[in-house]
């Protein structure tokens, strides 16, 4: 999955996230390496308002999902570009994505595929409980925190663009991970990047290791590289078969990372990437206008470490310039 946190330790972690179960999945087991960062799932979710209140109506699905549509009535969505990736970014509505993502990753379309993986890694915590996680919000702001209005702002940009899915979708992990395993046997790079980057490689061998970090890095492509990179943080650290490439460092996660935004991966401030670490891993830059490469050098790479981190970079996108 690759695309949320690994790493709580390389910046600022807001503290509600551990008052609030969502930053897992509830009740999902999802593992901290895949997609979302872990969380503490046995704490009460939204313990004041739900208590306080009368007991949550329980909406039938269908309707639910035709009162999300309603919300998102003066939102028009995008149809499905040329670049496959295109909408991730852009769509307003990526559950009617994700529909049109299906119909091409069931006529055998690899690349939609792996976008649709990345929709439900991106929408799960959401759609495991719409009305919990609207309930969460209100507990976040109601703590006080200096965090908590952008963390909120992101949520809330989360629950509007995901509004069609429901519980009975099932996304989580399993659906994520069966994706990602057809997307990978079908070819796709970025869907095998992360399988490796999550421990189910497609094989376990020094070999193949090796083999797929370079294949991802001459490949160039940067969702590859964004997903390979969790796999080559300090969870690389000691595998002789990396041994003189970009990993075993808590930093080298974050240079494949920063890698991918060189070569193009939507990286501003109101990208997919910048919201999913802010909504669902509660790290979140106080400043609204910073994108993802400034808020690394910002608040996770000393000064120190900012000349080797370029180094890497330039290794990893082939540039002469570290930034």
């Amino acid at each position: 999955m690759a695309f949320a946190p690994t790493l709580k330790t390389w910046l600022l972690v807001l503290p509600a996230v551990a008052v609030l179960g969502v930053a897992g999945y509830r009740a999902s087991g999802h593992a901290a390496g895949v997609g979302s960062p872990s969380a503490s799932p046995d704490l009460p979710l939204a313990v004041a308002s739900r208590d306080s209140g009368a007991p949550l109506p329980v909406v039938p699905e269908a309707l639910a999902r035709r009162l999300a549509a309603f919300e998102r009535g003066n939102m028009l969505p995008s149809g499905l570009p040329l670049d496959l990736r295109a909408d991730i970014e852009d769509a307003s509505d990526l559950y009617a994505y994700a529909q049109r993502l299906r119909a091409q990753a069931d006529n055998g379309n690899h690349e939609a595929r792996w976008m649709l993986s990345r929709v439900y890694d991106y929408c799960a915590q959401y759609a495991l409980d719409p009305g919990g996680y609207r309930l969460d919000n209100n507990v976040l702001s109601g703590l006080g925190l200096t965090a908590a209005p952008a963390m909120i702002e992101a949520r809330e940009r989360v629950a509007q663009r995901c509004g069609g899915f429901v519980p009975g979708d099932k996304l989580g992990a399993a659906l994520v991970l069966s994706e990602r395993r057809k997307a990978a046997a079908q070819g796709n790079l970025a869907a095998e990047a992360a399988l490796f980057a999550e421990g189910e490689p497609l094989h376990d061998s020094a070999e193949y290791r090796r083999d797929l970090v370079e294949r991802v890095r001459t490949s160039r492509d940067p969702e590859a590289y964004m997903a390979i990179a969790p796999g080559m943080g300090v969870r690389a650290a000691g595998d002789r078969a990396l041994d003189g490439l970009v990993a075993g460092e808590q930093l080298s996660e974050l240079a494949w990372r920063l890698a991918a935004c060189e070569l193009g991966l939507a990286c501003g401030a109101d990208s997919v990437l910048v919201n999913n670490f802010c909504a669902n891993g509660g790290i979140c830059s106080q400043d609204g206008a910073q994108d993802f490469r400034d808020f690394v050098y910002d608040a996770a790479v000393s000064r120190q470490g900012a000349g080797k981190m370029k180094e890497w970079i330039k290794r990893l996108v082939g540039k002469r310039d570290g930034r």
